[in-house]
């Protein structure tokens, strides 16, 4: 079903969720939050920063430049606030209609975030973000940008953030309520993703069954913790791409 706008106007565009009260904003709080005229903050759904390390000034400084001043339009996946009190929402810069969040991801100045609800909506930003990888940009102007899984220490390094590893999955085990992708012979040392049992019906409705991957080549993307070694937990199937087709 195409969604419709509170002007009844139907949207084939990727993203175009419930409508949600635009305006116009007044200043950008963080790589992918400002704050509209009206006082209200907006958190742009879809995406993390591709740049934790940075100072907050440049952090800022894509976002601002893309939306101080504009009028936007809204949509969102659910009207409730954030724990911040944020809006959620996907923001079109107006009057030319441009996806902001795709907009940060082409520039590779963000990445996309496996929390995304709709298949056209994923398919749009995942676009996004690899045509800025094959060219290059932002962010992926770094080799090192995306981790290899055959380095524990340097995921290591990024405990808390949201990363993109890639590697061979050595073994697949179950222990308890937990899946293990194992990418090293070391459990305790060694990279590997952990699946708890209430996420495996989402990845089998979406035709991912871990088992499966033994042996493939995968990026994934998350947030890093360490529980002995570096570890991302997998919630979604969105989280998880087979890579060269094997």
């Amino acid at each position: 079903m195409v969604p419709l706008s509170r002007s009844g106007i139907a949207s084939a565009a990727p993203c175009a969720f419930e409508e949600q009260d635009g305006g116009r904003v007044s200043a950008v709080i963080d790589p992918r939050s400002f704050r509209l005229e009206d006082g209200r903050e907006v958190r742009l759904a879809g995406i993390e920063p591709a740049f934790p390390d940075k100072p907050a000034g440049m952090q800022t400084q894509t976002l601002a430049a893309l939306l101080v001043g504009r009028e936007v339009r809204l949509s969102g996946e659910d009207d409730a606030p954030d724990r911040y009190g944020r809006e959620i929402a996907f923001v079109w810069r107006l009057p030319g209609e441009t996806l902001v969040q795709r907009d940060l991801l082409a520039q590779g100045e963000a990445l996309v975030s496996p929390t995304v609800d709709g298949k056209d909506c994923t398919a749009a930003l995942m676009a996004a973000e690899e045509s800025a990888r094959d060219a290059k940009r932002g962010i992926w102007a770094d080799p090192a940008a995306i981790k290899n899984a055959e380095s524990p220490g340097d995921i290591l390094a990024g405990i808390g953030r949201f990363m993109l590893v890639e590697g061979t999955v050595l073994s697949v085990r179950q222990a308890g309520a937990t899946t293990y992708l194992n990418f090293g012979r070391n459990w305790t040392r060694d990279f590997a993703v952990t699946i708890p049992r209430q996420a495996l019906a989402n990845l089998a409705a979406a035709g991912l069954v871990p088992k499966s991957l033994e042996n493939k080549r995968i990026r994934v993307r998350g947030f890093v913790e360490a529980r002995t070694g570096p570890r991302i937990e997998v919630l979604r199937a969105g989280q998880i791409e087979i890579l060269g087709g094997k």
